[in-house]
């Protein structure tokens, strides 16, 4: 496992966990699809650099 793909990794995991902190506080859609969707493509690319 290469150094990128575990930074790639911790930090798709760590937006994705912010989508989860800002539904619970109620923030505007477009921001949590935002971080979503950078969440989840920064993970995929972790997991396909692996």
């Amino acid at each position: 496992m290469s150094g990128i793909a575990v930074v790639l990794i911790a930090l798709g995991l760590f937006l994705i966990g912010g989508v989860v902190s800002f539904v619970k506080q109620g923030m505007p859609k477009g921001v949590i699809v935002l971080l979503g969707l950078c969440g989840a493509m920064s993970l995929a690319a972790g997991l396909l650099r692996v």
